[in-house]
């Protein structure tokens, strides 16, 4: 009985009918044969992986999905380390089903687990948003989707137009050409979603290096503690700066909001208020980050709200 259930994946139903037994028998027989040492059970996590960090940070913004990796001494303090989008890449082999629409967000956290993909179900790769500078698209967001829609077998659905254009009208006339606006028509059909999480400083939120001095001047008035994928965060998750999007080539946050799973790679201490941040905003079920990082966050003020409970904080 051991064999056929441990081994050979049988039910406890199946094997109670092999044996012309009860399921109850089964489960005794189980029991015993744990009990005397008979089939042992190992749990093993890999070295990297810190379990117990990812069970708390998980269960304190009730996330779908919590993945922390060691951080290395010396590098607590830089921003996304590249270990991240490795096992970002091994998360998302787990999470994406066959059929499924995978979205994917420019950041270098993305890009570097793009690159360390080697399995995904065949799919459907989106991208969901522009590129930090149109002239490096072949190193950048399109190639991520050429790269995950290359591993899966998909088919790949990648924009070539800046993130931020300079005035609204322009960025209206861009969607509406049509690679562009064939890839906004995916927006709605995403399953999975991979985003990149940025504080709002220099070198680690693109948008912000995008701006101008003024502009930065101003939407650091409004309070932004965050950035993510264009849309701006204030300290309690509440989204500020709208205008901007209105500027960007982006999924827009509701829609965002609506997506089954999105994954978010975000590590550093430096990022942690960011990170905390984005998670109240309800935007986020799943997060992969570091040990540095984990620590800032379960300190991070109050007990935030479950991620899971997806409703605007602004309440719109």
């Amino acid at each position: 009985m051991a064999r056929r259930f441990y081994l050979e994946g049988k039910s406890k139903i199946q094997i109670a009918e092999e044996f012309g037994v009860s399921r109850f028998k089964v489960a005794r027989v189980l029991e015993t044969a744990l009990e005397r040492d008979l089939v042992r059970i190992e749990i093993r996590v890999p070295a990297e992986l810190d379990a117990e960090r990812s069970d708390a940070l998980r269960g304190r913004y009730g996330l779908r999905h919590a993945v922390v990796v060691e951080s290395p001494a010396e590098a607590e303090e830089s921003p996304d380390p590249e270990n991240l989008g490795e096992v970002a890449a091994d998360l998302l082999g787990e999470l994406v089903a066959e059929g499924d629409v995978l979205g994917l967000a420019w950041g270098r956290s993305t890009i570097h687990m793009a690159a360390a993909l080697d399995r995904l179900p065949p799919c459907t790769v989106v991208q969901l948003t522009g590129v930090y500078d149109a002239g490096t698209a072949e190193r950048g967001s399109v190639e991520a989707v050429r790269r995950a829609a290359q591993v899966s077998g998909g088919d790949a659905h990648p924009i070539y137009a800046p993130m931020l254009l300079p005035d609204v009208a322009t960025a209206a006339a861009l969607r509406s050409q049509t690679g562009i606006a064939r890839a906004f028509e995916y927006f709605d059909k995403v399953t999975v979603a991979c985003v990149s999480i940025g504080s709002w400083e220099a070198g680690i939120s693109t948008v912000h290096d995008m701006l101008t001095e003024e502009e930065r001047g101003h939407y650091a008035s409004l309070g932004v503690e965050a950035e993510m994928s264009a849309h701006l965060f204030d300290a309690e998750g509440r989204r500020v700066g709208r205008d901007l999007g209105e500027r960007c080539i982006t999924v827009e946050a509701d829609r965002l909001r609506r997506i089954p799973e999105v994954v978010a790679i975000a590590g550093g201490q430096r990022k942690a208020a960011a990170i905390d941040a984005v998670l109240r905003s309800g935007l986020v079920t799943s997060l992969v980050t570091d040990t540095a990082a984990a620590d800032a966050l379960m300190t991070a003020g109050p007990t935030p709200r479950p991620a899971l409970n997806r409703a605007d904080p602004d309440g719109l």
